[in-house]
């Protein structure tokens, strides 16, 4: 499978047959490499959204209004629906959606979430997806927790995990997180798209080679193979 880093929290994830979306937040990013009008062309097979803030909803409306799935919390459904989607799936914490590209379900994520116009948007989440015969961890936008202990029981190739601080957990608090979730593989996110975001990448690469994870920091725009 081919992990594609777009800057902030955005991912696309390519299994040779499928593509999926991750936190579609092109436009207004500063970090991101590529147009919203190249990412519309991807043809990706779902659009996932943790949460509701701007800077990860993004741009889930202008998939959504091409028929592409746009798959999360039933709040994010509803106003995804409201506003044009047409294949919007609303689910909550503790729910699996299954699609011919593999499985989501959502799990706990400590945050808030309100869309750009104050909508509320539900409870924010992480999600662990079944994907290209991997089993993945994106942690949205989050603290550390301790039923991360719980998502790591599951068994997990790939954790995403943000390490900004001051609106998520920093280096070292997703350094620990790794205790508990215990991936072969954690890629570091949410850094250094705008300047509150001063997570150093390097502080948590090392503290996850202390614990024996792959930590791969991946630059906007590059890709790892995993």
């Amino acid at each position: 499978m081919t992990i594609r880093f777009l800057g902030q929290s955005c991912f696309l994830l390519d299994d040779g047959q499928h593509k999926l979306l991750l936190d579609p937040f092109i436009q207004g990013n500063p970090t991101c490499p590529v147009s919203l009008e190249e990412a519309l062309d991807w043809n990706v097979d779902a659009v996932l959204v943790s949460h509701a803030h701007g800077d990860h909803w993004g741009n889930a409306l202008d998939f959504g209004k091409k028929g592409v799935p746009v798959i999360g919390t039933a709040e994010i459904g509803g106003y995804a629906e409201k506003h044009g989607a047409k294949n919007a799936v609303g689910m909550n914490i503790g729910g699996t959606y299954k699609g011919a590209w593999g499985s989501v379900y959502l799990t706990p994520a400590w945050h808030s979430s309100s869309f750009p116009d104050g909508t509320y948007g539900g409870m924010p989440t992480g999600m662990v997806i079944e994907f290209g015969g991997q089993r993945l961890y994106f942690a949205g936008d989050t603290s550390l927790f301790g039923d991360m202990k719980l998502i790591g029981e599951r068994g997990l190739d790939v954790a995403f995990l943000p390490i900004g601080d001051h609106y998520t957990m920093g280096p070292e608090e997703a350094a620990r997180a790794l205790e508990l979730l215990r991936p072969r593989v954690a890629i570091p996110m949410h850094y250094a798209t705008f300047p509150l975001l001063t997570g150093d990448p390097e502080v948590f690469r090392v503290g996850g080679q202390l614990r024996g994870v792959d930590v791969r920091v991946v630059a906007p725009g590059e890709q790892t193979q995993v």
